[in-house]
C-alpha cells in the first residue's frame, strides 16, 4: 500500500514536467522538416545575422540527419555561425571535429583558414600582447598557434583560394610576434635588466632575420652592451649596423640623444602597437578575410 502511495506521488511530482516536456516537443514548428528545410533554414538566418537561431537549427540538422546531404555543410556553417558570436572555444572544436570526421573534404583547407581567423582576433594573441601593463608578462600564444596553422594550410593546399591571404597574414604575425619581442627587450632595457634586453633582442635577430623589427633589435643589443660595459661586444653590433643600415646612425643623430626605436619617449611605461599596413580604402588589412570568412557552399 506503501509503495502504491509512493508511486502515485512520484507521477503526480512528474506530470507537470512531462506535460511541459510533451508541449515544447509539440511546439517545435522544426519537428517534421526535412534536412533541406532545416538546412535552407538555418543558412538564411545565419545570413541574417541570427547565428544563435541557425546554429540550434544546424544543430537539429546534425541530430536528425548526420548523414544526409546537407550535413557536412551545416557543421561547416556552424563554425562560422559559432566564430561570428566570438564563441572562440565552440568555433574551434566544431572546426576539429569537421576536419576530424572529413579529413579528405574539399572544404578542409577553409576549416583550417576558420581556425587561424579564430586564434588571429583572439585579443590575449594579438591585440592584448600591445595592452598589457607589464611587457614582460604578455602571452603571444594565440599568434603563433594563428601562424602555425597557416603555415600548415599553405603547405597543405598550396593552391587553395585562402593561401595568398594566409601568407599575408604569416608576415604580418612574423611582425607582430617580433615587435612583442622588441616590446619586451625595451622593457627590460629601460628597467636596466641588460642581459634581459640581451637576450630578448638576440632573439630577434635569430628567430626574425627579416622582419622590420631586425633593426631595433641590433639598436637595443649596441645600448645594452654600452650600458653593460661591454665594449668589445658593442663594436661588433655597431660594425653590423653600419653594414647593413649605414644610415641609421645618421638618423639617430638628427632625433638627438634618443635612439630612434624608442619614439614613445623613455618615460613612458606603455608601448604603442606598431600602424598596420592599410587598403586601398585606407583600412587595415588584416582587419578583413576571403569574402568575410563566409564558408564555401559545397553540398
Amino acid at each position: 500500500m506503501k509503495l502504491r502511495s509512493s508511486v502515485q506521488l512520484l507521477l503526480i511530482l512528474l506530470s507537470p514536467m512531462l506535460i511541459l516536456g510533451c508541449s515544447s516537443f509539440e511546439e517545435d514548428p522544426t519537428v517534421n522538416w526535412s534536412a533541406e528545410e532545416l538546412y535552407t533554414n538555418a543558412k538564411g538566418r545565419l545570413d541574417d545575422k541570427f547565428y544563435e537561431q541557425s546554429i540550434q537549427l544546424y544543430k537539429n540538422l546534425d541530430l536528425r540527419y548526420p548523414y544526409g546531404p546537407f550535413a557536412a555543410q551545416g557543421k561547416i556553417d556552424i563554425a562560422y555561425a559559432y566564430w561570428k558570436m566570438d564563441d572562440a572555444a565552440s568555433a574551434l572544436m566544431a572546426c576539429d571535429r569537421f576536419i576530424r570526421e572529413h579529413p579528405d573534404h574539399r572544404n578542409v583547407d577553409y576549416l583550417m583558414y576558420l581556425k587561424a581567423l579564430v586564434h588571429f582576433n583572439d585579443d590575449k594573441g594579438l591585440l592584448g600582447i600591445f595592452v598589457a601593463k607589464n611587457l614582460a608578462e604578455r602571452d603571444p600564444g594565440a599568434a603563433r598557434e594563428a601562424f602555425d596553422i597557416l603555415k600548415e594550410l599553405v603547405r597543405r593546399f598550396p593552391d587553395s583560394r585562402y593561401a595568398e591571404d594566409a601568407q599575408l597574414r604569416m608576415a604580418y604575425l612574423v611582425n607582430t610576434l617580433a615587435e612583442h619581442e622588441i616590446s619586451v627587450a625595451n622593457y627590460y632595457y629601460r628597467r636596466g635588466a641588460f642581459v634581459a634586453s640581451i637576450n630578448r633582442a638576440q632573439s630577434v635577430i635569430e628567430n626574425y632575420p627579416r622582419a622590420p623589427a631586425a633593426k631595433q633589435a641590433l639598436e637595443i643589443l649596441a645600448l645594452s652592451y654600452e650600458k653593460s660595459g661591454l665594449v668589445e661586444s658593442k663594436q661588433k653590433i655597431d660594425a653590423i649596423i653600419d653594414i647593413n643600415f649605414p644610415g641609421l646612425k645618421a638618423a639617430k643623430a638628427e632625433d638627438g640623444e634618443r635612439a630612434w626605436w624608442n619614439f614613445w619617449g623613455e618615460n613612458s611605461d606603455s608601448d604603442p602597437a606598431p600602424e598596420a599596413s592599410k587598403n586601398s580604402d585606407g583600412k587595415p588589412w588584416w582587419k578583413f578575410w576571403v569574402d568575410d570568412g563566409m564558408p564555401p557552399e559545397n553540398k
